[in-house]
């Protein structure tokens, strides 16, 4: 057997990128083929149910990574809460490339997408908030105040995703998540 032309993690990260800029609507076998170098029946051997399993392979692939990173930040009772609030800022700042990448999940989340997508996009919104509300309670926040913090701030993260991707301007961004960690300090 001949060894794979792109391993596991190259070909996600490129699915990623098509995936984020184009939606799951918008997306082409053929841009998807184009990005990652494989010929379409490389694609499909790979992913044989087409298209759908390459997306949900991209959301699982974020997915994990934002567990181990971000959500690992939030909830590491190891660290102080304002260690967690850094650390988990720093690992956004590092999936959205400082406001350049949109987000998959928003991406994935229009027509057919969120028809196809709906469970998991819906588990990766309640986990961004249940670790918000994490950091809130280490900070001795009620209940009730933590929540609504975490649904301000995954509002807040998104809005700047979308503002910053379609007016070109990255500082949106930024901008937006020092307000949020003046919200936790």
């Amino acid at each position: 057997m001949r060894p794979q032309k792109v391993n596991d993690e190259e070909l996600l990260i490129s699915l990623t990128k098509v995936f984020r800029e184009r939606g799951y609507e918008g997306t082409s076998i053929k841009e998807l083929s184009d990005l990652t170098g494989l010929k379409k029946a490389s694609l499909y051997h790979r992913f044989p149910n087409g298209k759908q399993e390459m997306a949900a392979s991209v959301l699982e692939y974020i997915g994990k990574w934002v567990a181990d990173n971000i959500f690992h930040a939030f909830t590491n009772e190891a660290d102080t809460y304002k260690t967690r609030l850094k650390n988990g800022m720093f690992q956004i700042r590092k999936l959205y490339e400082g406001g350049k990448n949109p987000c998959i999940l928003k991406a994935l989340s229009t027509q057919n997408g969120m028809e196809l997508f709906h469970q998991s996009i819906s588990k990766g919104m309640k986990e961004w908030v249940a670790a918000f509300i994490n950091l809130g309670l280490s900070m001795e926040f009620t209940k009730q105040m933590a929540e609504e913090k975490a649904i301000q701030t995954l509002i807040d993260i998104q809005g700047s995703l979308i503002l910053s991707k379609t007016l070109d301007n990255a500082t949106i961004f930024e901008s937006t998540l020092k307000k949020i960690e003046n919200r936790y300090s």
